[in-house]
């Protein structure tokens, strides 16, 4: 594979703090790779120097002549006056060299349909203007300019951002069946390990490659402590209590054969459960009491009249967590307020129990003092704090939280976005709430905060109701889901977010309109019995691929096995190297028909 960019000891500092040091890395074609590392790190820094955005102060930056780039980042500006139909397709009239794009040829371009329809652009409309638009209707606009376009490399720093759970998959799939490289900084743990290759961590001014995606990240940092640490010290560590969570709960996705997997199972074979539910449940009914939070008949509806949930009835259990997902627009956020019982019901009645102390983390973060520095905030609730059965200082729990002692003495004023929300997280867990209800917690949080903020949610004892598109953190904190899909009833979900995908595709499914019904029958009758041909060649594929995966998997055992005898390794690397072209040209053709 040809190289598309490549850095040679490359330099970036701002300021005194050298966020890049001497990096040298490169990006092949078709390369899927992942971005990871704490806010403030340099991975954004990394994409700017990358793609040229922001120059290196030494080093060099070499990228293959006539390549095809888009970036889209966080701090994207697009023009006041164009309307998202310009944008999206600004960029596809650039790739034609032609002075623009008419509407009857994008449309019928199932590709670029698809794009539209799938990031959700459709239901703004494409003749509405950009200056008009909400900062979340811009990232997926900027987005979809870029999804288009026929690419050599594709970078995007943190796409899942304004996405809900379903446009988070389609994303995710739709980045999969694209033959172009990518590079993509995300805190999604789910879309990390579904879309990624590869991983890059940067970290201390430098970056270490994983192969793999989040899973197999998890395991090289989890065997990185076990080969560095003391036994207890490998206990404590939080990368393997995350693997301890990957292994045991849903199959994971990984790349590594199989004898890695048994060494991760052993890694992780002392490794309590992440939590005991009934003994959570049981303190929790002692703090809470029979009733925590209960609307009865109630119905919501939006300041013009729009009834958004009609006559639910809903009662919160002492040590419930509910994960609750649902459409833009469905009610989540004023489902949320109305527990909160800061939303006036249009009727029925909310009863709260006599103990109840609400934790609300809501999306804005107007609700800390700016003329504070972030330990006297966080004093300023509480001194100290129980969480589980032991009790920590108001500075323990920042630094929990990603807040060295040195930044506990940063004005809250001087914080980014993501260390603001970290610090409106602390805070409200300083005030030992026994109900939280959180909205998006994960928007601007990284991914070793979103460790150490489930690692304390696993001891917090109380009922808890979350609001978020990382179903990867659903799944890993709630023990029931519930969704709103815009029919005005909250439907429970025992299958989680899976279950709440399907219904929703069957919804669309449903609801879409039978185009071309006006075509002859003989076309009708081919395009069926071309279905009929891709679904039963679908079928034989994944017969074969599994095939060639156990065949794989033999096969490193058996170099395992064979370490100590050259004759036998290379005859075993060739049939290896075989089996592993053979899988991959089928993959790529499951993934075409697939599409289809």
């Amino acid at each position: 594979m040809a190289n598309l960019i490549n850095l040679e000891q490359v330099n970036k500092s701002f300021g005194v703090a050298p966020l890049l040091e001497n990096i040298s890395l490169g990006v092949q074609e078709g390369e899927r790779i992942g971005v990871v590392g704490l806010n403030g790190g340099g991975k954004t820094t990394l994409l700017e120097v990358l793609t040229g955005l922001e120059p290196p102060d030494s080093g060099r930056v070499s990228r293959v002549g006539g390549l095809r780039i888009a970036v889209v980042t966080q701090r994207g500006v697009l023009p006041e006056g164009a309307t998202v139909g310009e944008v999206v397709l600004a960029g596809l009239a650039e790739d034609q060299m032609t002075d623009g794009v008419a509407e009857h040829e994008w449309a019928s371009n199932t590709r670029i349909r698809n794009v539209v329809e799938g990031i959700g652009i459709a239901d703004l409309g494409m003749d509405s203007l950009v200056g008009n638009l909400s900062g979340g209707e811009r990232r997926r606009t900027a987005l979809a300019a870029a999804l288009v376009r026929d690419l050599d490399l594709l970078v995007l720093d943190e796409p899942t951002n304004h996405l809900d759970v379903e446009g988070v998959q389609w994303l995710a799939e739709h980045l999969v069946s694209r033959r172009s490289a990518l590079i993509v900084v995300t805190h999604d743990r789910w879309f990390l390990d579904t879309v990624a290759t590869r991983t890059w961590e940067v970290q201390g001014g430098k970056v270490e490659t994983y192969e793999g995606g989040y899973n197999d990240w998890i395991f090289a940092r989890a065997e990185r402590s076990r080969q560095a640490d003391a036994s207890e010290a490998r206990r404590q560590n939080l990368a393997r209590k995350e693997l301890a969570w990957l292994r045991r709960g849903a199959p994971a996705r990984t790349s590594k054969p199989r004898y890695r997997i048994e060494a991760a199972e052993a890694l992780i074979a002392n490794v309590p459960a992440p939590r005991d539910s009934v003994a959570l449940a049981s303190f929790a009914r002692k703090r809470l009491g029979r009733v925590v939070i209960e609307l009865e008949d109630a119905t919501l509806a939006t300041p013009d009249g729009r009834e958004l949930v009609q006559d639910l009835t809903w009662r919160l259990a002492p040590g419930e967590r509910v994960g609750l997902v649902g459409v833009n627009g469905s009610g989540k956020t004023t489902l949320l307020r109305a527990l909160a019982g800061d939303q006036e019901l249009k009727s029925g009645k909310r009863i709260e129990g006599k103990t109840i102390q609400i934790g609300w983390l809501r999306q804005e973060l107007d609700d800390l003092p700016l003329d504070m520095r972030v330990l006297e905030a966080v004093q300023d609730v509480a001194m100290r704090t129980m969480l589980g059965d032991k009790e920590i200082s108001a500075s323990q729990l920042a630094e929990r939280l990603g807040f060295t002692p040195a930044k506990q003495r940063t004005p809250v004023g001087d914080l980014s976005g993501g260390e603001r929300r970290r610090l409106q997280l602390t805070r409200i867990l300083m005030s030992e709430p026994n109900v939280l209800l959180l909205d998006e917690p994960t928007n601007d949080l990284d991914i070793d905060t979103l460790q150490q903020l489930e690692d304390l949610l696993d001891n917090w004892a109380g009922t808890m109701v979350v609001i978020s598109h990382d179903r990867y953190l659903v799944e890993r904190i709630c023990d029931t889901t519930w969704a709103l899909f815009g029919d005005g009833k909250l439907t429970n979900l025992p299958g989680g977010i899976t279950e709440y995908l399907k219904k929703r595709a069957a919804m669309t499914a449903t609801a879409a309109p039978k185009s071309g019904a006006t075509a002859n029958s003989s076309a009708a009758a081919t395009d069926s019995a071309a279905y009929r041909a891709a679904r039963k060649e679908l079928s034989k594929l994944e017969r074969s691929i599994q095939k060639l995966d156990e065949r794989e998997a033999k096969l490193h055992t058996a170099l395992a096995d064979a370490a100590t005898t050259p004759d036998k390794l290379i005859a075993l690397g060739t049939e290896l190297k075989q089996v592993q072209s053979e899988k991959e040209a089928a993959e790529e053709r499951w993934l075409e028909l697939a599409d289809l």
